[in-house]
């Protein structure tokens, strides 16, 4: 059975004073036998937390997003091999709001993980619907066309993802899905996964819908919900460390 993943999202948040006082408060509290734990954090500061982490070994540094370039006159964009070369291990790709603000569309989150992937960087592609989406019963529909697009990219090495469903109604907004109805979308991504790989089984899937301290283990406790993506909690130690060890624990 393989570990849990936790991964923070720290979106545009830090500065090297706090971030190396929670990294510090990460690693005194870090229960034993952890399960995976990553932080995906701003651009400007990778190379800060990487060295910060790579003495203790326990958390791996995840970035927020990745060029859809290998290289050349894109200023301010980051390729996978500049990544790979910072020692980050996974790169978030497809989040709702870059699919809101900049207007990213399947095929360029697509195009992102595979040049994650072409660098030995795991993307973790997040999928899911807005709130009007959902109350047209389109919950489905929209997340199976999501993946869809990095499958028909990636189908080769597919196992080698991440995945996050993210009900994008649920973002910050304080909601949660229920742990049953996670569990549903998140079976339908499995079902959709193993169509497409025998090894499907080992991709993780993670809900990230505001998932926080006190609804952690009920959500980790479903079949098929493999880790979370923690975007408010993964800025505060104490509420991060009992996601991590609800985790650990399951």
């Amino acid at each position: 059975m393989k570990k849990k993943l936790i991964a923070g999202n720290w979106k545009m948040n830090g500065s090297l004073a706090a971030n190396t006082a929670l990294l510090e408060q990460l690693h005194i509290g870090m229960p034993v036998a952890p399960c995976l734990v990553a932080v995906c954090v701003p651009a400007a500061y990778l190379h800060q937390v990487a060295a910060a982490v790579k003495p203790v070994g326990a958390i791996a540094v995840g970035a927020q997003d990745v060029s859809a370039f290998d290289s050349g006159a894109y200023t301010g964009e980051i390729s996978a091999a500049m990544l790979r070369d910072l020692g980050v291990r996974y790169a978030i790709v497809g989040h709702s709001e870059r699919r809101q603000y900049h207007g990213e569309s399947d095929a360029l989150v697509a195009t992102k993980a595979q040049k994650a992937l072409a660098c030995g960087v795991t993307p973790i592609v997040c999928v899911g619907e807005t709130l009007e989406e959902r109350e047209a019963g389109k919950t489905v529909d929209v997340v199976k066309r999501q993946l869809a697009a990095v499958i028909h990219a990636n189908g080769h090495c597919i196992s080698e993802i991440v995945v996050a469903y993210e009900p994008v109604w649920a973002i910050g907004t304080g909601k949660t899905a229920t742990p049953e109805q996670a569990q549903e979308v998140h079976a339908v991504l499995r079902g959709q996964l193993a169509a497409a790989t025998p090894h499907a089984d080992r991709v993780h899937i993670l809900y990230g819908g505001s998932m926080n301290a006190a609804n952690a283990q009920q959500l980790l406790a479903q079949k098929d919900i493999d880790g979370g993506l923690v975007g408010g909690a993964s800025l505060k130690a104490a509420d991060f460390l009992t996601i991590i060890t609800a985790a650990s624990a399951v």
